[in-house]
């Protein structure tokens, strides 16, 4: 129930591209603000050091910063928003944080050189060919 009454509020929208800017500026600062508390929380000291999940974020924020529309940058912000209120509230299990924000989409970095070491050509060619 306590939950639910710390929902996050909706800020009014951006007038300006800069005002979106700014806004994004604003979270990034609180989002780097958190990840101490982060790490403490999901016990992330021995997976991640504080450095690479502040690049995380700074990924994420960048992969959208070919947005110029100011109320679709409000959208985005109020996701980021609501992830990070998730995230802090420990809505979220420590997998699902490793798993997105430490291993992301690149898989684990001990694992890549090892992969398909014993497999034969053929494997390896279809392997190759049916990886989207």
């Amino acid at each position: 129930m306590s939950f639910i009454q710390r929902a996050v509020k909706v800020p009014p929208n951006s007038v300006s591209l800069e005002e979106a800017r700014h806004r994004v500026f604003d979270f990034f600062r609180a989002a780097c603000r958190s990840i101490p508390t982060i790490m403490e929380i999901y016990n992330l000291d021995d997976v991640v050091a504080p450095s690479h999940l502040r690049s995380v974020v700074a990924s994420e924020i960048r992969k959208n910063s070919s947005v110029t529309n100011p109320k679709v940058i409000d959208m985005l912000l109020f996701k980021a928003m609501e992830e990070l209120n998730n995230i802090t509230e420990h809505a979220k299990q420590r997998h699902h944080i490793i798993g997105q924000y430490v291993v992301g989409h690149q898989g684990l970095v001990q694992d890549s050189g090892t992969k398909d070491q014993g497999a034969s050509g053929f494997l390896k060619d279809f392997y190759k060919s049916n990886y989207f």
